[in-house]
């Protein structure tokens, strides 16, 4: 069984979609996982959305180029007002529907614990809760729990794969080396948040950012030339993955 694997990121997400244009011509992957913005990716990918139209998406995002600035009435509503991140997640949400297993990581916030959610009943919310960065978004209360972000704990989920039954993951990670400011505010928590287990014989081959993508800043707001040259980078480090991942059969 191979997985999909989509890390958090946000904008730097736009790199995934490059990434599955190259991937897509000789990978069907039996399981797609993500956290946060890999969440919103995979679904898609999961649903059969063509590369081209992955990536037609990303270049039009203009809603998230700003937002507006607040101060939460409640704890977990976050200091950046959710809605044009939300009206994304509802499209994306109603576009598609999985046609193969397909998971997603969320964290529960009061525990800060990784919790992974699969099935034929995920709404839209369990997609925003996985991608509400925390401080920043409004957080979302499922089953009666609020959860955050599901990179808060690990960007890429490669553990959630092996519990869905993965006995090999095409790992695609945005950010193998986290800005210092996300680095410093994440730090904390996953010091001190369960540890999950990925088993010693799953094979994983990582398709990792070969150059920085950009700032904190950069993750959090849309700009078309930096949505642009992810994709592109995405697509160059995923071809080489192939090819190298050919070169050892």
């Amino acid at each position: 069984m191979t997985a999909l694997v989509l890390s958090a990121g946000g904008m730097f997400g736009a790199y995934q979609a490059g990434a599955w244009k190259a991937l897509s011509g000789f990978l069907q992957p039996d399981i797609v996982v993500g956290a946060s913005i890999g969440a919103l990716n995979g679904w898609a990918i999961a649903g059969g959305c063509p590369p081209d139209r992955l990536i037609e998406s990303w270049l039009s995002l203009d809603a998230l180029s700003t937002y507006r600035w607040r101060v939460p009435t409640r704890p977990w509503h976050g200091f950046m007002d959710s809605t044009a991140v939300e009206h994304l997640i509802q499209r994306t949400h109603a576009g598609f529907s999985p046609r193969i297993p397909y998971g997603l990581v969320a964290t529960d916030t009061l525990r800060l614990r990784p919790v992974l959610f699969q099935g034929p009943g995920l709404t839209w919310q369990h997609l925003a809760a996985s991608a509400a960065m925390l401080g920043c978004f409004s957080q979302h209360r499922i089953d009666g729990r609020i959860y955050s972000d599901g990179g808060l704990q690990c960007a890429l989920p490669i553990w959630a794969a092996a519990q869905m039954g993965a006995t090999r993951v095409i790992a695609i990670n945005v950010m193998p080396n986290v800005p210092l400011v996300v680095k410093a505010v994440v730090g904390a928590i996953r010091a001190v948040a369960p540890k999950r287990h990925i088993p010693e014989s799953m094979e994983v081959i990582r398709i990792d950012a070969s150059v920085g993508l950009g700032s904190a800043k950069d993750a959090l707001y849309w700009k078309r030339n930096n949505v642009e040259r992810w994709i592109e980078q995405g697509e160059i480090d995923a071809q080489s993955a192939i090819e190298e991942s050919l070169q050892c059969r």
